[in-house]
Formats: structure tokens, C-alpha cells, sequence
């Protein structure tokens, strides 16, 4: 078998250190000796973006915010959903991730990052929803592993109560949340519901529409009109 490569490394927010492997033409990103994603498995961020955007689908120029870069499956797909009008901001807090998707992980999801509708901002998604009012049709958070926040304190923000009224705060009328998370959480989606969400859980599969195995969860959560 093909060992790993380290690639490059970075120091995670909040402590920690982030490592981009490769294998061949597979990519792995990990934390602390911990996988948090692998370019053989994206199906469910790309379901992300495909869900949420199902939702919007005919509004007029609409408008995006994706927290969390990944590695640009989510960003991708987003875009292949948006017609010509539609504009898409990725907020990325770890700087090292957005020159990785512009280097070596750029043709992975089709270089999305190239697209003249993406705005990257190398910043906390938190600090996007605190400083925007009814900006966006749709927010989109693949941060950390889900509501536990696994990799940084301070994502935890991003799930609580606070952070859940920012976000609808951030979004247009019956704009969606939709939230990526490894696995169920029902404190979490209870949590939608009583910050004033009409919310579904869905659950999707790990490698994509089709496929077996490890299955991942997605809120989506509309704002009322």
C-alpha cells in the first residue's frame, strides 16, 4: 500500500494542529491524529450544498454563506445549483486551508475557487453572522464534526442558542440553516425548534446519493417568512 505524505501543516484555532496527507490522488486533513475529512468520502457535503439550495431554487441573485472550506466539494456543489446571479461567500477561519484548496486540493472539487461568484473570507463564520442582517438566502455550516465541536471550544458557539439566533438574524425571510454533522443530535435539533426553526433532519450518505455505509446528518432549518 501507497504510504501517507505529509503534505503541509498548520496550526489549528484554538489549539491543535492541522495535517494535510496525501495517498496518491487521495487527500486526508486531520487534527490531533484524527481524520476530519477524506477526499474518497464528500458525498454528504456536496449533499450540503444540494439540499439547501433545492430550498431556494428560483429566487432571484441569490446569495450564500458556507462556513467551513473543507476541501471545496460543499463550495462546488453550491455552484453548479446557482445560476450566473447567484454569489457565494466561504468564511474559513485557518488560512492555510483556503491556500491548500487554491494549491494542491484545487482540482479535487473543479477549482470552485476560481469561480468569479466565490468571495473567500479568512475569518470566524461567527463574526459573519454577528456583523450581517438578513444577508444571506441560505447559510450553510460544515464547521468542526457537527454540535459537538470536537476540534475547537469555541465552535460550540456556533450551535448554542446565541449562535442559532445570530444565524437566523443573518439570514432572509424563510432562508434556510443548513447544518453538517457526523452523526444525530437531538439536543441540537431541539435547540432549531425552540430558536424559532421549521427544521427537518435528514440523513444522507457518507460517499454520496446510492452508496452504502457510513451515513452523515443535515439539518435543514427555514426561517419563518
Amino acid at each position: 500500500m501507497i504510504p501517507w505524505e505529509l503534505i503541509d501543516s498548520a496550526q489549528a484555532s484554538g489549539g491543535g494542529e492541522l495535517r494535510l496527507y496525501r495517498r496518491g490522488r487521495e487527500y486526508s486533513i486531520q487534527v490531533n491524529g484524527s481524520e476530519l475529512m477524506n477526499s474518497r468520502i464528500h458525498g454528504s457535503e456536496e449533499a450540503l450544498a444540494d439540499l439547501a439550495c433545492a430550498h431556494i431554487a428560483g429566487l432571484p441573485a441569490p446569495r450564500i454563506l458556507i462556513g467551513g472550506m473543507g476541501m471545496g466539494y460543499t463550495t462546488a456543489a453550491a455552484l453548479r445549483r446557482l445560476g450566473a446571479d447567484g454569489r457565494v461567500v466561504v468564511a474559513e477561519l485557518v488560512p492555510a486551508v483556503v491556500e491548500w484548496n487554491r494549491g494542491p486540493l484545487a482540482d479535487l472539487a473543479g477549482y470552485p475557487l476560481d469561480d468569479d461568484r466565490v468571495t473567500v473570507r479568512e475569518q470566524d463564520v461567527a463574526l459573519v453572522l454577528r456583523s450581517e442582517q438578513q444577508a444571506y438566502d441560505a447559510i450553510l455550516l460544515d464547521v468542526d464534526n457537527g454540535p459537538e465541536a470536537m476540534t475547537r471550544r469555541g465552535n460550540a458557539w456556533l450551535y448554542g442558542r446565541t449562535g442559532l439566533e445570530a444565524a437566523s438574524a443573518a439570514l432572509r425571510p424563510a432562508g434556510v440553516l443548513a447544518v453538517w454533522s457526523a452523526g444525530p443530535d437531538r439536543a441540537f435539533t431541539e435547540r432549531l425548534r425552540l430558536t424559532g426553526f421549521k427544521v427537518d433532519e435528514v440523513r444522507v450518505p457518507a460517499r454520496g446519493k446510492g452508496q452504502g455505509g457510513q451515513q452523515h446528518t443535515i439539518w435543514l432549518a427555514v426561517r419563518e417568512a
